[in-house]
């Protein structure tokens, strides 16, 4: 923006405004009022708002409640926001009023400015609230943003790079599914897996962790426009709410649908916080799975050294030829900002009061935030760490003889206490269990060798 300024009015007097700013004297009062965090509302929801602008121009256009021509010209700005081309003209700071009328605001003044620019004769001069903003109070407007940016992010952002990862570690599973490495339970050598069991383990964590988003999505979709200040839709035309979601629908490509109930969605933001709370688990799964990733590679002497990750970059200022886990740490860190997002997003959620919850532009950053890192951060692991995955064949082999676990499977032939003596000795000893069971039981070598041939163990019930 120049330094050069214009004077602009609002209803509580004169503001001086950037000369080439699109925005007006409310915007003008909220930049001034919120110096918080220098973070602004992110481009999918100046997107999310664009669309509502549009979407709304063109119904209240075909109801009569506006010019066609001033909707025609409306509509035309609100797809250069929806395009991206206008977003140095959202300066808001995300902790504004807890409405998001700040931002709403920022939209009809940026819409009605351009929109003159664009069209030079109009029948009337476009107005922000008279025109931009008829039929919709900030109050509808901003919940309605945040469900449609949140729907759009995880559905085409989140939920392909998550389908992406399953595929990367199913598929590195199938790499990897004729070895067969020690298991493990409390951290303590177990009964026997293959890869494509554990990695397959992953797989199924994700996938479900998808059918959670979806659900959500599904609440997600419910459109809270038309309620206006409180719910009852006051000036507002009673058709207006259906069919603008269907403008909305067939704008983003998405089915959205009006609001069964205004008063839930507009008093509340409780699909987001299911949407947050699901992305929560998500995040709790990643985070399982990335720690297992980094105890696998650890070492490699001195660890259990099973995988190799891949060497990305050096992993120390002091000791040469270090690596480090470095997309599994930063996976690691992004869960645990999503988890701390959730618990904001729920703070936000039960911080509603009667008819309006008013913490909403705090509950949009979270939650867009959250599936952006989510997105960025899958598809990355993925392909900088999954896909390169190497295991150490011949090390896992000379281990997972010497596991004194594989004893469980004579515990139908011999009976387990004398099971668990052979286990202590080999232990004790560091020799191989076989070995043992040879001297303290009765079994053949032939019936110890069918008995105790790990890759039998990973398929289940009695080993024959």
């Amino acid at each position: 923006m120049s330094e050069e300024y214009r004077i602009e009015k609002d209803s509580m007097g004169e503001v001086r405004v950037p000369a080439d700013a699109l925005y007006g004297a409310q915007t003008q009062r909220a930049v001034d009022n919120f110096p918080v965090s220098g973070i602004c509302i992110s481009r999918s929801l100046i997107h999310s708002l664009g669309v509502i602008k549009q979407a709304a121009a063109k119904v209240n256009a075909e109801l009569g409640n506006i010019p066609q021509d001033v909707a025609h010209a409306i509509q035309l700005a609100a797809q250069e926001v929806i395009d991206g081309k206008l977003d140095n003209h959202f300066p808001i700071d995300i902790y504004q009023t807890g409405s998001g009328t700040s931002s709403n605001m920022n939209t009809n003044e940026v819409i009605a400015r351009r929109a003159m620019q664009l069209v030079e004769e109009l029948s009337v001069k476009v107005h922000p609230n008279d025109h931009i903003n008829f039929g919709q109070s900030s109050n509808d407007t901003f919940p309605t943003a945040i469900r449609i940016a949140g729907y759009i992010e995880a559905k085409n952002d989140l939920v392909p790079s998550l389908k992406y990862m399953r595929e990367t570690f199913l598929k590195k599973g199938s790499e990897y599914s004729h070895v067969v490495k020690t298991g493990r339970t409390h951290l303590m050598d177990a009964m026997p897996v293959t890869f494509e069991q554990e990695f397959g383990g992953y797989a199924r964590q994700i996938e479900v962790g998808i059918k959670r988003i979806e659900t959500a999505l599904s609440n997600m979709a419910e459109l809270p426009m038309g309620g206006t200040a409180v719910g009852t839709g006051i000036n507002t035309h009673p058709k207006f709410p259906a069919k603008f979601a269907a403008e909305v629908s067939r704008l983003t490509g998405e089915s959205f649908r009006e609001a069964e109930n205004h008063f839930e969605a507009q008093a509340t933001v409780d699909a987001p916080v299911e949407l947050g709370a699901q992305l929560k688990t998500l995040a709790v799964s990643l985070l399982k799975i990335v720690n297992d990733l980094r105890w696998m590679n650890s070492g490699p002497n001195g660890g259990l050294g099973e995988i190799q990750l891949a060497a990305l970059q050096p992993g120390s200022s002091i000791m040469p030829g270090k690596v480090n886990p470095v997309i599994e740490e930063s996976m690691a860190m992004v869960c645990a900002q999503v988890i701390g997002y959730d618990a904001s997003i729920s703070v936000g959620g039960l911080s509603g009061n009667f008819e309006l919850n008013v913490m909403l532009p705090m509950v949009a950053h979270s939650l867009l935030e959250a599936i952006r890192l989510l997105a960025n951060a899958s598809r990355n692991l993925a392909d900088r760490s999954v896909s390169r995955i190497v295991v150490r064949e011949d090390h896992i082999n000379s281990l997972t003889g010497k596991n004194p676990i594989l004893v469980t499977t004579l515990n139908p032939l011999i009976g387990y206490d004398l099971a668990a003596k052979i286990a202590k000795k080999a232990f004790a000893e560091n020799r191989p269990l076989k070995a043992v069971a040879l001297e303290m039981c009765d079994l053949s070598e032939e019936e110890l060798d069918k008995a105790l041939d790990p890759s039998k163990m990973t398929r289940g019930g009695f080993v024959d």
